[in-house]
């Protein structure tokens, strides 16, 4: 299925873009974060297990155990944005 991703804050400065659309197996959050985080630096050091990341998915606060759809918007931002 195709999802699209929206990183923000330091996770969007980490990764080196605001978003992305990306063709996953993934069924839930947390397995499309694993999944990210496979693919390495940088990916792997601001989504790993242990960091604080909050994630959304269609722009609702969820947990690892949210199930993803075709075409489903993802979030991913540390605890503490803005100013």
């Amino acid at each position: 299925m195709k999802v699209r991703i929206r990183y923000f804050a330091s996770i969007r400065e980490a990764v080196g873009q605001g978003s992305e659309e990306l063709q996953t197996r993934s069924e839930t959050l947390g397995a499309l974060r694993e999944e990210l985080v496979a693919r390495g630096a940088p990916y792997a050091a601001v989504l790993a297990r242990g960091r604080a990341v909050r994630m959304a998915l269609d722009q609702v606060m969820s947990d690892e155990s949210a199930a993803l759809r075709e075409g489903a918007e993802v979030a991913f931002f540390p605890p503490v944005t803005g100013g």
